[in-house]
């Protein structure tokens, strides 16, 4: 199916039949995780001498999962991530469509740990419009991501000066291929996070990070509809899938 979408660039034509989708999966016993977390558990139901799996003789498959959003896979969050109260992602993200614009940095070694920054932001962005929300995809982007257990990697994660600037060019939704925004260890300071829902002044309720997501070499940077999906968890963060598609020039 193809249409017609109004955007900040003008008339552009989108194919719906042909996503790109950029989320990882949630399989049983996987490899990818963080924030030393044991690997989700996808497994038949046991209640006496009943087996959830039809392969044991039941009728049905009937799975239990135990997972943790943040650690196990694409997952899409709301300030509620770091904050009390009752927030909930299914709040937060009221519509599933929107322009992004996805960018490639490669961090940069500062004290020690591999950072994404203000300066490179400025540069991978550009002259482009930034729209409502941003992808950013790191370098190196190797397939490992899609399995790489980052427990006890440090791992690179945005400045605050970063963050910051994120925020002030309006972003409403940022995606990154990395477990977090922030350093794996902290002691607390979540600082990229703070900045970003700007939680020291007018917190950002609609504002949302999506994270460990994996955008092949093959989708080059650009303008893109961006599409997140949630499950519909009442909770801080939800995993979900997220789909990129290209803008076509009207004929």
């Amino acid at each position: 199916m193809k249409a017609i979408i109004i955007g900040t660039s003008g008339q552009k034509q989108i194919d719906f039949s042909a996503p790109i989708g950029i989320h990882l999966n949630l399989q049983n016993n996987q490899t990818l995780g963080a924030w030393h977390v044991a690997p989700p558990s996808i497994k038949p139901h046991r209640e006496g001498d009943f087996i959830g799996s039809i392969e044991a003789g039941a009728p049905v498959n009937f799975n239990d999962i135990s997972f943790n959003p943040h650690a196990h896979g694409t997952h899409t969050e709301c300030v509620g991530h770091i904050l009390a109260g009752d927030y909930q992602v299914l709040n937060a993200l009221k519509k599933n469509f929107f322009e992004t614009l996805l960018i490639t940095v490669a961090p940069v070694l500062i004290e020690g740990d591999l950072q994404i920054t203000k300066n490179q932001l400025i540069v991978a962005i550009g002259d482009s419009q930034v729209p409502e929300s941003l992808v950013v995809r790191t370098l190196p982007n190797n397939t490992t991501k899609t399995f790489q257990q980052y427990s006890h990697s440090n791992p690179p994660y945005f400045s605050q000066g970063a963050a910051t600037y994120i925020r002030e060019l309006g972003v409403q939704h940022l995606l990154v291929d990395l477990p977090s925004i922030d350093r794996e260890e902290d002691q607390g300071a979540l600082k990229a996070h703070k900045a970003f829902w700007n939680v020291a002044e007018s917190i950002r309720l609609q504002a949302t990070i999506t994270e460990f997501i994996f955008v092949p070499d093959t989708v080059l940077d650009g303008p893109y509809l961006l599409q997140i999906g949630l499950a519909p968890f009442v909770n801080d963060a939800a995993p979900s899938t997220v789909y990129l598609y290209e803008f076509k020039d009207l004929l």
